[in-house]
Protein backbone atom coordinates (compact mmCIF):
# COMPACT_ATOMS: atom_id res chain seq x y z
CA UNK A 1 0.00 0.00 0.00
CA UNK A 2 1.13 3.57 -0.57
CA UNK A 3 2.54 5.50 2.33
CA UNK A 4 5.08 8.28 2.69
CA UNK A 5 8.47 8.38 4.33
CA UNK A 6 9.93 11.47 5.97
CA UNK A 7 11.41 12.70 2.70
CA UNK A 8 7.96 12.93 1.15
CA UNK A 9 8.59 10.00 -1.23
CA UNK A 10 6.08 7.21 -1.62
CA UNK A 11 7.15 3.69 -0.74
CA UNK A 12 5.50 0.28 -0.65
CA UNK A 13 5.18 -1.20 2.80
CA UNK A 14 3.27 -4.03 4.36
CA UNK A 15 1.25 -1.80 6.65
CA UNK A 16 -2.52 -2.06 7.07
CA UNK A 17 -2.58 1.59 8.18
CA UNK A 18 -0.74 2.88 5.12
CA UNK A 19 -2.13 5.89 3.29
CA UNK A 20 -1.76 7.66 -0.03
CA UNK A 21 -0.39 11.18 0.16
CA UNK A 22 -2.37 13.55 -2.08
CA UNK A 23 0.49 15.43 -3.72
CA UNK A 24 -0.66 18.95 -4.55
CA UNK A 25 2.77 19.87 -5.88
CA UNK A 26 2.78 17.01 -8.38
CA UNK A 27 -0.75 17.72 -9.61
CA UNK A 28 -0.24 21.49 -9.79
CA UNK A 29 2.89 21.03 -11.89
CA UNK A 30 0.99 18.73 -14.25
CA UNK A 31 -1.78 21.29 -14.66
CA UNK A 32 0.66 24.15 -15.19
CA UNK A 33 2.21 22.21 -18.08
CA UNK A 34 -1.26 21.62 -19.54
CA UNK A 35 -2.11 25.31 -19.27
CA UNK A 36 1.25 26.39 -20.76
CA UNK A 37 0.69 24.10 -23.76
CA UNK A 38 -2.77 25.61 -24.29
CA UNK A 39 -1.37 29.14 -24.08
CA UNK A 40 1.26 28.27 -26.71
CA UNK A 41 -1.54 27.06 -28.96
CA UNK A 42 -3.50 30.27 -28.39
CA UNK A 43 -0.50 32.42 -29.30
CA UNK A 44 0.19 30.31 -32.39
CA UNK A 45 -3.40 30.95 -33.49
CA UNK A 46 -3.03 34.70 -33.16
CA UNK A 47 -4.80 35.11 -29.81
CA UNK A 48 -3.51 37.35 -27.05
CA UNK A 49 -1.60 36.06 -24.04
CA UNK A 50 -3.77 35.66 -20.89
CA UNK A 51 -3.26 38.53 -18.43
CA UNK A 52 -3.77 38.29 -14.67
CA UNK A 53 -3.51 41.34 -12.41
CA UNK A 54 -3.12 41.26 -8.62
CA UNK A 55 -3.63 44.05 -6.10
CA UNK A 56 -2.04 43.62 -2.69
CA UNK A 57 -2.45 45.95 0.28
CA UNK A 58 0.05 46.08 3.13
CA UNK A 59 2.76 43.60 4.03
CA UNK A 60 1.03 40.56 5.51
CA UNK A 61 3.60 37.76 5.38
CA UNK A 62 1.18 35.10 4.23
CA UNK A 63 -0.25 37.33 1.51
CA UNK A 64 3.22 38.35 0.34
CA UNK A 65 4.38 34.76 -0.16
CA UNK A 66 1.08 33.76 -1.74
CA UNK A 67 1.18 36.63 -4.24
CA UNK A 68 4.81 35.87 -5.10
CA UNK A 69 3.71 32.32 -5.86
CA UNK A 70 0.95 33.58 -8.13
CA UNK A 71 3.37 35.74 -10.10
CA UNK A 72 5.67 32.73 -10.55
CA UNK A 73 2.74 30.59 -11.65
CA UNK A 74 1.83 33.19 -14.28
CA UNK A 75 5.35 32.99 -15.70
CA UNK A 76 5.26 29.18 -15.71
CA UNK A 77 1.90 29.19 -17.52
CA UNK A 78 2.95 31.79 -20.09
CA UNK A 79 0.63 34.51 -18.75
CA UNK A 80 1.26 38.23 -18.53
CA UNK A 81 1.03 39.40 -14.92
CA UNK A 82 0.65 42.81 -13.31
CA UNK A 83 1.21 43.43 -9.60
CA UNK A 84 -0.04 46.61 -7.92
CA UNK A 85 1.04 47.31 -4.33
CA UNK A 86 -0.50 49.71 -1.82
CA UNK A 87 0.54 50.48 1.73
CA UNK A 88 -1.94 49.46 4.42
CA UNK A 89 -3.02 53.07 4.92
CA UNK A 90 -4.46 53.31 1.41
CA UNK A 91 -7.99 54.69 1.40
CA UNK A 92 -10.96 52.65 0.30
CA UNK A 93 -11.70 55.15 -2.46
CA UNK A 94 -8.21 54.84 -3.93
CA UNK A 95 -8.42 51.05 -3.89
CA UNK A 96 -11.86 51.07 -5.52
CA UNK A 97 -10.54 53.43 -8.20
CA UNK A 98 -7.80 50.89 -9.00
CA UNK A 99 -10.41 48.13 -9.19
CA UNK A 100 -12.38 50.26 -11.66
CA UNK A 101 -9.26 50.70 -13.82
CA UNK A 102 -8.83 46.95 -14.13
CA UNK A 103 -12.54 46.52 -14.82
CA UNK A 104 -12.15 48.82 -17.83
CA UNK A 105 -8.74 47.57 -19.04
CA UNK A 106 -9.48 45.37 -22.04
CA UNK A 107 -6.05 43.73 -21.89
CA UNK A 108 -6.60 42.42 -18.34
CA UNK A 109 -8.58 39.17 -18.50
CA UNK A 110 -8.90 38.64 -14.77
CA UNK A 111 -7.75 40.21 -11.55
CA UNK A 112 -7.89 39.72 -7.81
CA UNK A 113 -7.57 41.84 -4.71
CA UNK A 114 -5.56 39.80 -2.23
CA UNK A 115 -7.34 39.24 1.08
CA UNK A 116 -7.31 40.05 3.95
CA UNK A 117 -7.58 43.83 3.67
CA UNK A 118 -7.00 46.40 6.43
CA UNK A 119 -9.96 46.87 8.76
CA UNK A 120 -10.80 50.33 7.44
CA UNK A 121 -11.59 48.85 4.00
CA UNK A 122 -14.79 46.89 3.39
CA UNK A 123 -13.87 43.57 1.78
CA UNK A 124 -17.50 43.11 0.73
CA UNK A 125 -17.54 46.46 -1.06
CA UNK A 126 -14.28 45.69 -2.88
CA UNK A 127 -15.45 42.21 -3.94
CA UNK A 128 -18.74 43.56 -5.26
CA UNK A 129 -16.88 46.32 -7.17
CA UNK A 130 -14.95 43.77 -9.24
CA UNK A 131 -16.52 43.01 -12.62
CA UNK A 132 -17.86 39.47 -12.11
CA UNK A 133 -16.65 38.61 -15.63
CA UNK A 134 -13.07 39.24 -14.44
CA UNK A 135 -13.56 37.84 -10.93
CA UNK A 136 -11.14 34.92 -11.25
CA UNK A 137 -11.12 34.51 -7.45
CA UNK A 138 -14.79 33.52 -7.72
CA UNK A 139 -15.89 35.68 -4.78
CA UNK A 140 -18.40 37.98 -6.50
CA UNK A 141 -22.06 37.30 -5.56
CA UNK A 142 -22.89 36.63 -9.20
CA UNK A 143 -20.32 33.84 -9.42
CA UNK A 144 -21.26 32.45 -6.01
CA UNK A 145 -24.94 32.47 -6.95
CA UNK A 146 -24.34 30.78 -10.30
CA UNK A 147 -22.21 28.12 -8.62
CA UNK A 148 -24.95 27.41 -6.08
CA UNK A 149 -27.42 26.50 -8.83
CA UNK A 150 -24.90 24.71 -11.04
CA UNK A 151 -24.43 27.32 -13.77
CA UNK A 152 -21.05 28.02 -15.44
CA UNK A 153 -19.02 30.49 -13.38
CA UNK A 154 -15.63 31.19 -11.89
CA UNK A 155 -15.46 28.84 -8.91
CA UNK A 156 -13.47 30.14 -5.95
CA UNK A 157 -9.94 28.85 -6.13
CA UNK A 158 -9.54 26.74 -2.99
CA UNK A 159 -12.77 24.72 -3.43
CA UNK A 160 -11.93 24.30 -7.12
CA UNK A 161 -8.47 23.02 -6.19
CA UNK A 162 -9.93 20.54 -3.71
CA UNK A 163 -12.34 19.17 -6.29
CA UNK A 164 -9.50 18.82 -8.81
CA UNK A 165 -7.43 16.80 -6.31
CA UNK A 166 -10.34 14.44 -5.70
CA UNK A 167 -10.79 14.05 -9.45
CA UNK A 168 -7.13 13.45 -10.26
CA UNK A 169 -6.78 10.86 -7.49
CA UNK A 170 -10.05 9.21 -8.55
CA UNK A 171 -11.43 9.37 -5.01
CA UNK A 172 -15.02 8.15 -4.81
CA UNK A 173 -17.52 10.78 -3.70
CA UNK A 174 -20.91 9.45 -4.81
CA UNK A 175 -23.05 8.62 -1.79
CA UNK A 176 -20.19 9.28 0.63
CA UNK A 177 -20.64 11.13 3.90
CA UNK A 178 -18.62 14.33 3.71
CA UNK A 179 -18.03 16.60 6.71
CA UNK A 180 -16.82 20.13 6.05
CA UNK A 181 -15.38 21.81 9.14
CA UNK A 182 -15.73 25.54 8.62
CA UNK A 183 -18.41 27.72 7.04
CA UNK A 184 -16.45 30.57 5.46
CA UNK A 185 -17.66 32.16 2.23
CA UNK A 186 -14.27 31.45 0.66
CA UNK A 187 -13.93 27.72 1.42
CA UNK A 188 -16.49 26.04 3.67
CA UNK A 189 -19.75 27.05 2.02
CA UNK A 190 -18.62 26.73 -1.63
CA UNK A 191 -16.84 23.40 -1.19
CA UNK A 192 -19.92 22.00 0.55
CA UNK A 193 -22.03 23.14 -2.41
CA UNK A 194 -19.66 21.54 -4.91
CA UNK A 195 -19.52 18.24 -3.01
CA UNK A 196 -23.31 17.90 -3.05
CA UNK A 197 -23.85 18.86 -6.69
CA UNK A 198 -24.78 16.22 -9.22
CA UNK A 199 -21.86 14.62 -11.02
CA UNK A 200 -18.29 13.71 -10.17
CA UNK A 201 -16.72 14.79 -7.92
CA UNK A 202 -19.96 15.35 -6.08
CA UNK A 203 -23.15 13.49 -5.19
CA UNK A 204 -21.96 13.34 -1.58
CA UNK A 205 -24.10 13.73 1.53
CA UNK A 206 -22.62 16.85 3.12
CA UNK A 207 -22.64 18.09 6.71
CA UNK A 208 -21.19 21.53 7.45
CA UNK A 209 -19.80 21.92 10.96
CA UNK A 210 -18.62 25.07 12.72
CA UNK A 211 -17.83 26.59 16.11
CA UNK A 212 -21.40 26.11 17.36
CA UNK A 213 -21.70 22.46 16.31
CA UNK A 214 -22.44 20.38 19.42
CA UNK A 215 -21.52 16.85 18.33
CA UNK A 216 -18.58 17.56 16.03
CA UNK A 217 -16.52 14.52 17.00
CA UNK A 218 -19.44 12.13 16.45
CA UNK A 219 -20.17 13.64 13.03
CA UNK A 220 -16.53 13.41 11.99
CA UNK A 221 -16.37 9.75 13.02
CA UNK A 222 -19.19 9.03 10.55
CA UNK A 223 -17.44 10.83 7.68
CA UNK A 224 -15.91 9.12 4.67
CA UNK A 225 -14.40 12.46 3.62
CA UNK A 226 -13.38 15.28 5.97
CA UNK A 227 -12.51 18.72 4.64
CA UNK A 228 -10.94 20.74 7.46
CA UNK A 229 -11.10 24.47 6.79
CA UNK A 230 -11.38 26.30 10.10
CA UNK A 231 -7.92 27.82 10.58
CA UNK A 232 -7.06 26.15 13.90
CA UNK A 233 -3.71 24.33 13.79
CA UNK A 234 -3.91 20.57 14.37
CA UNK A 235 -7.57 20.75 15.38
CA UNK A 236 -8.53 17.41 13.82
CA UNK A 237 -7.15 14.57 15.96
CA UNK A 238 -6.95 10.84 15.38
CA UNK A 239 -9.85 10.11 17.74
CA UNK A 240 -12.11 12.19 15.45
CA UNK A 241 -11.38 10.14 12.33
CA UNK A 242 -12.59 6.71 11.32
CA UNK A 243 -10.28 4.23 9.64
CA UNK A 244 -10.06 4.69 5.88
CA UNK A 245 -11.34 8.28 5.78
CA UNK A 246 -10.16 10.75 3.13
CA UNK A 247 -8.67 13.84 4.80
CA UNK A 248 -8.39 17.19 3.01
CA UNK A 249 -6.50 19.78 5.08
CA UNK A 250 -7.13 23.37 4.00
CA UNK A 251 -5.44 25.01 6.99
CA UNK A 252 -2.31 27.14 6.53
CA UNK A 253 -1.57 28.82 9.85
CA UNK A 254 1.86 30.30 10.50
CA UNK A 255 3.20 29.20 13.89
CA UNK A 256 6.52 30.24 15.46
CA UNK A 257 9.37 27.80 14.94
CA UNK A 258 13.04 27.79 15.91
CA UNK A 259 13.72 25.12 13.30
CA UNK A 260 13.31 27.32 10.23
CA UNK A 261 15.21 30.36 8.92
CA UNK A 262 11.97 32.31 8.60
CA UNK A 263 11.13 31.77 12.26
CA UNK A 264 7.81 30.13 11.47
CA UNK A 265 6.33 27.05 9.85
CA UNK A 266 2.98 26.29 8.28
CA UNK A 267 0.60 24.08 10.20
CA UNK A 268 -2.59 22.58 8.86
CA UNK A 269 -5.89 22.05 10.63
CA UNK A 270 -5.10 18.33 10.86
CA UNK A 271 -2.69 16.71 13.33
CA UNK A 272 -1.00 14.98 10.40
CA UNK A 273 1.31 12.56 12.21
CA UNK A 274 -1.48 11.00 14.27
CA UNK A 275 -4.30 11.20 11.68
CA UNK A 276 -2.40 9.97 8.62
CA UNK A 277 -2.08 6.32 9.76
CA UNK A 278 -5.89 6.10 9.94
CA UNK A 279 -6.50 7.75 6.55
CA UNK A 280 -6.81 6.23 3.10
CA UNK A 281 -5.83 9.54 1.45
CA UNK A 282 -4.54 12.72 3.08
CA UNK A 283 -3.17 16.09 1.98
CA UNK A 284 0.01 17.50 3.56
CA UNK A 285 0.65 21.08 4.68
CA UNK A 286 2.51 22.55 2.90
CA UNK A 287 2.38 20.82 -0.47
CA UNK A 288 -1.32 20.05 -0.66
CA UNK A 289 -4.36 22.27 -1.11
CA UNK A 290 -2.43 25.57 -1.07
CA UNK A 291 -0.66 24.85 -4.34
CA UNK A 292 -3.94 23.75 -5.91
CA UNK A 293 -5.53 27.04 -4.85
CA UNK A 294 -2.91 28.87 -6.88
CA UNK A 295 -3.30 26.64 -9.92
CA UNK A 296 -7.10 26.96 -9.82
CA UNK A 297 -6.61 30.72 -10.16
CA UNK A 298 -4.53 30.07 -13.28
CA UNK A 299 -7.28 27.88 -14.71
CA UNK A 300 -9.88 30.60 -14.09
CA UNK A 301 -7.63 33.17 -15.77
CA UNK A 302 -7.28 30.93 -18.81
CA UNK A 303 -11.08 30.56 -18.96
CA UNK A 304 -11.42 34.35 -18.73
CA UNK A 305 -8.92 34.88 -21.54
CA UNK A 306 -10.76 32.41 -23.75
CA UNK A 307 -14.13 34.01 -22.88
CA UNK A 308 -15.46 30.53 -22.17
CA UNK A 309 -17.79 31.62 -19.37
CA UNK A 310 -18.57 35.30 -19.93
CA UNK A 311 -18.07 37.75 -22.75
CA UNK A 312 -16.29 40.93 -21.68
Amino acid sequence: MNTVNNTGEKSLVDNPGAYTLIDGKLISEQIKKEIAAEVESMIANGLKRPHLAVIIVGHDGGSESYVAGKVKDCADCGFTSTLIRFEDDVTEDVLLAEVDKFNRDEDVDGFIVQLPLPKHISEEKVIEAIDYRKDVDGFHPVNVGRMSIGLPCFVSATPSGIIELLRRYKIETEGKNCVVIGRSNIVGKPVATLMMQKGYPGDATVTVCHSRTKNLKELCLQADIIIAALGQPEFLKADMVKSGAVIIDVGTTRVPSTLTKSGFKLKGDVAFDEVAPKASFITPVPGGVGLMTRIALMKNTLLAAKKEIYSV
